[in-house]
């Protein structure tokens, strides 16, 4: 159990108040070249040469000194260099401080009002963390060293009284305590301060609202490449590799050659996703590592939905344009293609073997795309939680303004999705 004065004391000697005694030193040390300045423009005023033999000079080019602070925080700049001081040294709450430089004149106006009191306080707790610990130690061992009392100290003369004498560990033991407490609430008084003078304005919270949605965005798009392209590739290989096994154990003549375009599908279908893995999961690093945002994967278009269907391991009955992918907007052609992906792995997962029918068209200003696949004659079996290919398809075709349909039809599975071409970008 702790004493009762234990607690009072962390307050005045912890770890916290430490450090906020620290950056009360260095708000000091800020101050020496404007405390200069100041010196320097009264100087002819006062008639003074030496600011450290006048207490009026002093005084006087500390009051000069504040303002100079105060412009020189107006710089957007000096925020982030002020945060990140006072992150580790003021004990300030993670998230509770503004991120980058103050662009608006209210955010640098609180700044510098900020940096003003920082520079302030720190002035005047390093000046007494000069001056009073030498003479509260003087005080302290005065009772126990003669000398010091015939020297040249100059202490009054009641000091010569042996009451007073008694008395003087007591004054300068509470010279001590007092500068502490000076500095502890120095220390939280700008802590408080900086919550509402250096933390994020209106402004700096809906720009890192935004920015997170952006990386959110990314992010979601590039987890539903992955999730598009890697389910494909696995429903269709599990299709593949199931006949495959089917028609070796068969024992049937003359089906080496469907067991060796098998393979081959499995295998050109599987190098196809590790190189589109392998894409996804660079961008993901490099925004990790560089701090960029992972916007640099293209993906496939409708110009490669012919390959798509051709190793999708199940008859596609499709009826497409041939030049349609150079009819609409690349970002269009992209979403249309992964809609076209998941339909089809979708369809292997609950359907099988069993034909698909595929339809896009362009009308007018809109590309529909239509998917229909016999319904099982048993249910399918759900993974636990559901997949997010529906919703996936759902995302794609909100994104780009449109929406998509699923579900059963007069004993098929139809997936529709409408997609606008008037916003995509080529």
């Amino acid at each position: 159990m702790k004493p009762p004065w234990g607690r009072p004391l962390a307050k005045l000697f912890g770890q916290r108040a430490r450090l906020r005694w620290l950056h009360l030193i260095l708000g000091g040390a800020l101050l020496m070249p404007y405390f200069l300045l100041g010196s320097v423009a009264i100087g002819p005023f006062t008639g003074d040469t030496n600011v450290f033999t006048s207490l009026a000079m002093q005084f006087g080019s500390f009051a000069v000194a504040l303002p100079i602070a105060a412009a020189t925080g107006l710089f957007p700049l000096a925020r982030p260099l002020l945060v990140a001081a006072v992150r580790p040294l003021a004990g300030v709450p993670e998230g509770s401080l503004a991120e980058g430089p103050a662009r608006s004149w209210a955010a640098r106006v609180r700044t510098a009002g900020w940096y003003t009191l920082y520079v302030g306080l720190g002035g005047l707790i390093s000046g007494a963390s000069l001056a009073l610990p030498p003479f509260a130690v003087v005080l302290i061992v005065l009772p126990l060293v003669g000398g010091l009392r015939d020297s040249r100290l100059r202490l009054p003369e009641a000091f010569d009284h042996t009451w007073a004498l008694a008395l003087t560990p007591v004054v300068g033991t509470a010279m001590l305590l007092a500068l502490a407490a000076c500095a502890a609430g120095a220390g939280a008084l700008l802590a408080r301060a900086a919550v509402v003078l250096l933390g994020p304005a209106p402004a700096d919270r809906l720009a890192a609202a935004e920015r997170r949605a952006a990386d959110l965005a990314v992010r979601n798009r590039l987890a539903r490449e992955l999730h598009d392209s890697v389910g494909h590739a696995l429903s269709a290989v599990t299709l593949q590799a199931g006949a495959a096994r089917r028609v070796l154990d068969s024992d049937a003549p003359g089906d080496v050659e469907f067991v060796r375009e098998a393979l081959t599908a499995i295998e050109e279908t599987t190098r196809r996703t590790v190189g589109e893995l392998d894409a996804v999961l660079g961008l993901l690093r490099q925004g990790e590592d560089a701090g960029q945002d992972a916007t640099g994967f293209a993906g496939p278009t409708l110009d490669g939905l012919g390959d798509l269907l051709a190793r999708s391991g199940v008859r596609v009955d499709c009826a497409a344009a041939p030049d349609l992918a150079d009819s609409v907007p690349g970002a269009v052609s992209r979403e249309a293609y992964r809609i076209v992906q998941e339909g089809l792995s979708n369809a292997l997962r609950h359907g099988g073997a069993a034909p698909i029918s595929l339809r896009i068209a362009l009308h007018g200003e809109e590309l529909e795309i239509t998917m229909e696949n016999p319904l099982p004659d048993s249910a399918p079996v759900l993974r636990p939680g559901g997949g997010r290919g529906l919703r996936g398809i759902a995302e794609r075709a909100t994104l780009l303004g449109g929406h998509s349909e699923a579900g059963p039809r007069g004993g098929v599975w139809r997936l529709t999705a409408h997609l606008p071409t008037c916003g995509g970008a080529r």
